[in-house]
């Protein structure tokens, strides 16, 4: 009666996520991030699957992240000068936030010097990334602290679990070789549901290592403004961004919610919780020749 059950659950979940992909048909790109931001959507759709059901345990999901981030890192340029002192930077920051999460696992933090990589995204088991790119937007630390604790709670409510366990379901892959997934889907985004979750308890974990709440309020300012300038000036959000950058930013709008809902739950929740605001912290480690993406703040 069980296995019943569970394919009745599948094949209702492949209808909705056929419907869906047939319905976004209109919206996606041709091209490697077009298949992966589509694949990511019909994922979206078969996690309404119960975790249950796919859920891999801890000691499985750290060992395909530990694997997979293994394999990203090996393709990473050398860290030396700067770039490691940032790396550093953004390990301490993390160190602090993940400190707070409820998952008591072994989260590590790294940085990619890549200036178009507008982005910051979690593998499972508690790796987190970091693009140069979305750095240089940012002029605090508490900025940097609430990206990465919305990361940490990806994988602190299990949404990376969720979806190497169902791709390993969906393409019946044993764990050996899950590693060989690309990361591509896990800078995809989540469920809108997802990442709000990410977003106020995300903050919440900075806000608890002592980092302001206006930090998050801060980014979602700025990338709303970009968004704003992206859709007035097709082509080019002003001349802060380099156009690499700009295609990433393009990714990162469509896998999101929209800044200004993520800002206004923020704002609920500080009130709700009364959640203390001191003085933002500026950063104290820089990217090279960092834009001034949020120029006029």
């Amino acid at each position: 009666m069980k296995r019943w059950l569970i394919l009745l659950a599948l094949l209702a979940a492949s209808g909705a996520a056929l419907f869906y992909s047939q319905r976004q048909k209109g919206e996606t790109h041709v091209g490697p991030e077009g298949m992966l931001n589509a694949l990511a959507d019909t994922e979206r759709e078969w996690s309404r699957i119960p975790a249950s059901l796919t859920r891999l345990s801890d000691q499985q999901e750290i060992r395909v992240g530990d694997a997979m981030a293994e394999n990203y890192l090996a393709r990473r340029p050398v860290l030396s000068g700067d770039d490691l002192e940032l790396e550093k930077y953004v390990s301490s920051v993390g160190q602090s936030v993940s400190a707070h999460a409820r998952r008591k696992l072994d989260y590590r933090f790294h940085y990619l010097p890549d200036a178009g990589l507008v982005n910051a995204f979690a593998l499972p088991g508690g790796h987190v990334f970091i693009g140069k790119g979305l750095v240089q937007m940012m002029t605090s630390e508490d900025e940097l602290a609430s990206v990465l604790g919305h990361e940490t709670e990806h994988v602190d409510h299990y949404h990376c679990n969720d979806r190497v366990a169902l791709q390993s379901r969906l393409r019946h892959m044993p764990l050996a070789q899950l590693v060989m997934l690309p990361v591509e889907l896990f800078q995809a985004g989540y469920s809108k549901e997802q990442e709000m979750e990410a977003d106020g308890d995300g903050t919440a974990l900075a806000v608890a290592a002592g980092y302001s709440p206006q930090g998050a309020l801060d980014l979602f300012q700025t990338f709303a403004r970009l968004r704003q300038r992206r859709e007035t000036k097709p082509g080019s959000p002003g001349e802060e961004l380099s156009q690499v950058a700009i295609g990433s930013l393009a990714g990162y709008f469509r896998s999101h919610p929209f800044p200004e809902e993520r800002e206004a739950q923020v704002r609920r929740l500080i009130a709700a919780n009364k959640w203390p605001q001191p003085a933002e912290r500026p950063l104290r480690v820089r990217p090279e020749a960092a834009k001034s993406a949020h120029a006029g703040r």
